[in-house]
């Protein structure tokens, strides 16, 4: 071994013992006579001082070189509260320069002058930034603490293919030409859901997985191209087991990270979630609920809200507290513009002053309107109700936006809490304007509920579930559902989303024939690895947490990927490229 103790390690005790370091020179400041360097290696920083008989040798040291070092720990005379080993420094003794650097194009330290694009570039060194090999420590941590929790209930893991069948059905598929078959191609599985099935078919009982899974979507600051998914399925079980499990997974996981003892987790209806806080992922942390005050105004005569009434729409508001002197007329403005993004006509205002009602919107609504808003929302002096008047979607979606912006903007979250939620009986379909049709809200393996199997051809919009999401503190953590394991239902569902039983035997037919085999029911959960270690390290970007991550455009600026291929590797699987 090079070194016999790691650089971050060091401390009072090991003072007058020999030691051999190595690392990068993270600082180097010349002293005249005296020489100190900051040696960083994965665990940490340790300062080395070098005396005047190193004058000559350390004159050619650059940040980033690489150094093996022999030395004696001696204790600081000026110690550096700061620093973990900051009661000692390392009298260096002898020295070699194991490998040269050019100055590197970022400060490589926690705070970085460096531009993303630049730091994805150069990602094995912004790798040597202490905050990065933070969260990628955290994350090995946290999947550690995955498998020993599954393996002590009972569950296997087990690899499923990363080569399979295309299923259109979700987002888009990366596709992988097939050499020998030319014309055909292999999927990159968006998560392994129908295999996990099969292994319950198959007997498996517990199953999970740290799988891979690629999706060709449009991406954002917690989202990837590929990603990282805890797959858990079970067997012969019902919802209330899959959360328990869940919930003890989740418990065991922040006890050890961040030393919390989680409560029971909330559950609410997906239905109720949208009517108060507009989104299926609502963040808990602050309070600040929607209220449906379409009753209010059912013989109004301010023309906007009674026309949005007539066609079927609702009137959405939402009392920010306080908050009546916190807007400015531009701000206000740029709240409309806010909303808009999210389909919403506009956004009215209703502000409650010592002086009385003021706001764009106080002139039309009559003292009895007002008086209903008071008792409704709780109205006091100093509150501001914003209001989207539209269809229910639009007003509950765009509303939600904003609550969750105003309350970034206005510091109501309480960034040190935990606020898990299940949210339960999805609707089973949603209506894709684009293609005219009910498609699958999860995905089409989700059992309805059983109340509800009648209404699959009759009556789609209101047929719910088996479905649930996790959130935690605004994002969704995991998806999932009890499956369908009768193959007659499947088929039900098929047609429910207008997929033939042709069409869906020809996608299928390798899945479903194992149905006419003792499926037991079951049912599991994907969580989202990258998003939960995201949260657990305090930061809001997924790249944070990702060793070598795609750009917004799913570009990997390092690797320089995707790229163009030799003409002999597109001949031999058969492709042409076109202009």
């Amino acid at each position: 071994m090079l070194r016999t103790i790691e650089n971050g390690n060091l401390r009072l005790e090991h003072v007058d013992k020999e030691v051999e370091l190595v690392g990068w020179v993270a600082k180097k400041r010349n002293f005249g006579q005296l020489v100190f360097i900051d040696l960083r290696d994965r665990s940490g920083i340790c300062q080395l001082v070098f005396d005047e008989a190193f004058s000559e040798q350390t004159k050619e040291i650059r940040n980033e070189y690489v150094l093996h070092v022999k030395g004696v720990v001696k204790a600081r005379k000026d110690a550096n509260p700061n620093l973990a080993t900051g009661q000692v420094e390392v009298q260096v003794e002898a020295f070699d320069i194991v490998n040269e650097a050019l100055t590197p194009p970022m400060i490589i330290a926690d705070e970085t002058d460096a531009l993303e694009d630049t730091r994805l570039k150069y990602r094995y060194l912004d790798l040597r930034r202490p905050c990065l090999q933070k969260n990628l420590i955290l994350r090995n941590k946290v999947t550690l603490l995955v498998r020993n929790y599954l393996a002590k209930h009972g569950f296997v893991e087990v690899e499923t293919p990363i080569l399979c069948r295309s299923t259109p059905e979700g987002a888009r598929d990366y596709l992988v030409p097939s050499r020998i078959s030319k014309g055909e191609f292999y999927a990159l599985p968006q998560s392994p859901q129908l295999y996990k099935q099969l292994l319950m078919v198959g007997g498996m009982d517990r199953y999970f997985q740290i799988a891979r899974c690629f999706r060709d979507e449009d991406l954002r600051a917690d989202r990837q191209p590929e990603f990282s998914q805890i797959d858990i399925e079970m067997s012969f079980i019902e919802e209330e087991d899959i959360w328990q499990m869940t919930e003890g997974l989740m418990k065991e996981i922040f006890k050890e990270i961040k030393g919390i003892d989680l409560p029971a987790f909330k559950r609410i209806p997906y239905d109720t979630c949208m009517e108060k806080y507009g989104s299926d992922k609502p963040d808990l942390r602050f309070d600040m609920p929607l209220v449906n005050v379409s009753d209010i105004f059912s013989s109004t005569e301010f023309k906007v809200f009674a026309s949005t009434l007539e066609n079927g729409g609702i009137i959405q508001a939402m009392n920010v507290k306080g908050g009546a002197n916190k807007f400015s007329r531009k701000q206000l403005d740029k709240l409309q513009d806010y909303v808009k993004v999210y389909g919403a006509k506009a956004l009215a205002n209703l502000k409650y002053t010592e002086a009385g009602f003021a706001g764009s919107v106080h002139k039309v609504l009559s003292d009895q309107e007002k008086a209903d808003l008071t008792k409704a929302l709780n109205i006091e002096p100093n509150d501001i109700v914003f209001f989207i008047a539209d269809k229910k979607k639009v007003a509950q979606t765009a509303l939600g936006a904003l609550r969750v912006k105003l309350g970034h903007d206005l510091d109501l979250i309480d960034k040190d809490a935990f606020e898990f939620l299940w949210v339960t009986d999805f609707p089973m379909f949603e209506f894709d304007e684009n293609e005219n049709r009910y498609v699958a809200a999860h995905h089409p393996f989700t059992s309805p509920n059983l109340e509800d199997v009648d209404k699959l051809m009759t009556d789609p919009a209101h047929c719910y579930s088996r479905a649930y999401d996790l959130v935690l503190n605004g994002y969704e953590l995991l998806s999932g559902s009890i499956r369908i394991h009768d193959q007659k239902l499947q088929e039900k569902v098929f047609e429910a989303i207008g997929m033939t039983m042709e069409e869906a035997h020809e996608k299928f037919s390798w899945f479903m024939d194992a149905f006419q085999y003792g499926t037991p029911p079951h049912g599991g959960v994907g969580i989202g690895l990258e998003r939960l270690v995201m949260i657990l390290a305090g930061t809001d970007n997924i790249r944070d947490v990702v060793a070598f991550p795609k750009t917004a455009s799913a570009s990997d600026l390092m690797a320089q990927a995707p790229s163009t291929v030799d003409e002999k590797q597109l001949k031999e699987l058969g492709i042409d490229i076109s202009d």
